[in-house]
C-alpha cells in the first residue's frame, strides 16, 4: 500500500482508464508523490485491485466513460469527496484489432470512437464544469503519435486520436482564462496496447513504471501558458 499525504496537501487528480497500463502507472506514481487521487475504470477487478495497491484517502471507481450517466454521476461523487480536480486526465481509450479498414466490424468501428472520443466528451462536458466555478486546473487528453501521423490496420484509432488533437485545440479556445487543456502525445511505451499492434518488439520500448516517473512531474508541470499546445511527454 502507498502512503500519501493528507487531502489538503498536494494537487487533486482524476485519471481515467487507471486499471492498467499508463492509467494504473500515473495513479500510483501521483499518489507516491503525494497528490490526491481519484480514478476509475470500467474493469471491476482492475478497480479492486488498483484500490488495494493505492490505499487511503485514494479512491478507485468503477465507470466506463462511454456511459454519460455513469460518468455524471462519479464526477458528483468526486466533488463531494473532494472538489474540483486540478488535473483532469482523459486516459481512457480502446485500440481496434490490427486490420484493414474494411475488415473492422461496426461494432468494433462504434466501441473504439465511443470510449476514445465521446469517453472524453463525457468527462470533460461533467468535470469541466466544476473546474470552471473556481476557473484553474489543467485537462490533457491523452493522444498519440497515431493522433499525428498515421499507419495501416489502426485506422479507427487514428481517426480517435486525430479527433482528440482537434477537440482539444476547439477546447482551448473555450475555456475560462484560468483553465487549460492539451492534447498529449505519451510516446511509446510497453503496455498491452502497444504489444497488441508491435508484438513482441513492444519489449523494445520502455515500461509503464518508468515512464511514469517522468511524465508525473512533467504533467504537474502544465499550465495555462501550454493551453492548447500538442505536446509530447520526453
Amino acid at each position: 500500500m502507498i502512503l500519501a499525504r493528507e487531502k489538503t496537501d498536494g494537487r487533486r487528480v482524476v485519471i481515467t482508464g487507471a486499471a492498467r497500463g499508463l492509467g494504473r502507472a500515473m495513479a500510483l506514481e501521483f499518489a507516491r508523490q503525494g497528490h490526491w487521487v481519484s480514478s476509475c475504470s470500467r474493469s471491476d477487478k482492475g478497480v479492486a485491485k488498483l484500490a488495494k495497491e493505492i490505499g487511503d484517502p485514494h479512491t478507485c471507481s468503477v465507470v466506463d466513460v462511454k456511459d454519460d450517466a455513469a460518468v455524471e454521476a462519479w464526477a458528483k461523487e468526486v466533488a463531494s469527496e473532494f472538489g474540483s480536480p486540478d488535473l483532469l486526465i482523459n486516459n481512457a481509450a480502446v485500440i481496434n484489432r490490427s486490420q484493414f479498414l474494411w475488415e473492422v466490424s461496426a461494432k468494433e468501428f462504434d466501441a473504439v470512437i465511443d470510449t476514445n472520443v465521446k469517453g472524453v466528451a463525457n468527462v470533460i462536458r461533467h468535470f469541466v464544469p466544476l473546474m470552471a466555478k473556481r476557473d484553474e486546473g489543467v485537462i490533457v487528453n491523452f493522444s498519440s503519435g497515431w493522433g499525428r501521423s498515421a499507419s495501416p490496420e489502426v485506422a479507427p484509432y487514428c481517426a480517435t486520436k486525430w479527433a482528440i488533437e482537434g477537440l482539444s485545440q476547439a477546447l482551448a479556445q473555450e475555456l475560462p482564462s484560468g483553465l487549460s487543456v492539451v492534447p498529449l502525445n505519451p510516446g511509446i511505451i510497453n503496455t498491452d496496447m502497444l504489444r497488441s499492434c508491435f508484438g513482441p518488439s513492444a519489449a523494445d520500448f520502455q515500461n509503464p513504471d518508468e515512464w511514469a516517473r517522468t511524465a508525473v512531474p512533467y504533467l504537474l508541470s502544465l499550465g495555462p501558458s501550454q493551453n492548447g499546445q500538442a505536446l509530447t511527454v520526453g
